[in-house]
């Protein structure tokens, strides 16, 4: 991790990314912290609401305009966003590339993407995020829109995460990045974030570190969120406290989840969470109707459905890559559970 305030920007670089070094609670709240919007057709509306919304209220609590935001689309049109509204922009990708090329450009660039992102990426879009990286402008991939990021060569090795939905096709597609499960990755160049709910944890520690801690738990009563999470919490895990569900019960199938290439045998997982064979048994089919192994192949082909529908790994490497030893066993076993063969779901 680089040092903010000693790396090789100029000043007007270091009060751009400045914002997101966590160990600085809050900076100069005269600065306006201006964001330029890329969205993308198909972007989630949830993600984009929740990542806005708190900046606006924290403008109108704190009495003055912390914090300012455009929107540019690819052609400058309208974008139409996966629940069918119609966003109004006042660029396009261009001209937000100019901007940044011209030294104006904004605090930071967020970029918004939808469930086809896999086919997202223009030369337009690949434009304006390398030249963010060459001029210094942090990038924000909300949701899927780590995708964009991995796909021009940015993270590299960087650690990253992308919606729960996409992170087994990134990880099998760009095998160099460390994909985790967070809320939320913060870096000095790139910020990716889970979006969704998750967009709404991320602006909040953005404006408790620009605003303080006072403001921010002001937006948080007026949306009646209560708190915000930080980024190291899961995406989606199973709780201890859910209707049925125990905390052992949970932890198994966290191991589970955990362990989709290199499935484990039942009795060590049992071990792992101090629990016999049959305890196990017990819970699983108390809770869920389910044996705990047959709970654990639909988690594996499940991953492998997902796999099929948003990559084109051949569906071999889609097997090993869930845990099974041969081709012919995972057709045969996904063709049971969903009723087609691996190719004919993909087509």
């Amino acid at each position: 991790m680089y040092d903010l305030m000693n790396a090789p920007f100029s000043a007007g670089d270091r009060s751009r990314i400045v914002g997101w070094n966590a160990s600085r609670q809050v900076i100069d709240t005269q600065d306006v912290y201006r964001l330029v919007i890329l969205a993308l057709p198909g972007f989630s509306q949830l993600g984009l609401s929740s990542f806005v919304d708190p900046p606006r209220l924290a403008n109108s609590i704190s009495g003055r305009s912390s914090f300012e935001w455009t929107i540019a689309s690819p052609d400058g049109q309208p974008v139409e966003c996966a629940s069918g509204f119609i966003l109004s922009v006042d660029s396009n990708f261009a001209g937000t590339g100019q901007c940044i090329q011209s030294g104006k450009g904004p605090s930071m660039v967020i970029v918004c993407a939808g469930e086809w992102v896999q086919k997202q990426m223009s030369t337009s879009l690949t434009k304006i995020l390398r030249l963010c990286k060459r001029h210094g402008v942090p990038i924000a991939a909300l949701g899927t829109a780590t995708w964009l990021l991995a796909e021009s060569g940015l993270l590299d090795d960087t650690a990253c995460t992308i919606h729960w939905d996409k992170r087994a096709a990134l990880s099998e597609k760009f095998g160099s990045l460390e994909v985790t499960d967070r809320l939320f990755v913060r870096d000095p160049y790139f910020v990716t974030c889970a979006g969704e709910f998750a967009s709404f944890d991320l602006v909040m520690e953005l404006i408790s570190e620009r605003l303080g801690r006072d403001i921010a738990l002001a937006v948080c009563r007026h949306t009646t969120a209560g708190h915000w999470r930080p980024a190291s919490d899961r995406q989606w895990t199973v709780n201890a406290g859910e209707t049925g569900i125990c905390k052992a019960l949970a932890d198994v199938i966290r191991i589970m989840e955990e362990h989709i290439e290199d499935p484990l045998p039942l009795r060590y997982i049992a071990k792992c969470v101090g629990r016999s064979q049959r305890q196990i048994e017990r819970l699983f089919q108390r809770s869920i109707a389910s044996s705990p192994m047959r709970f654990y192949l639909h988690l594996r082909l499940s991953r492998a459905k997902r796999l099929i529908e948003q990559t084109e790994l051949p569906v071999v490497e889609i097997a090993i890559a869930c845990g099974f030893a041969s081709a012919s066993h995972f057709s045969k076993c996904f063709r049971q559970t969903f009723g087609a063969n691996p190719s004919a779901c993909r087509s």
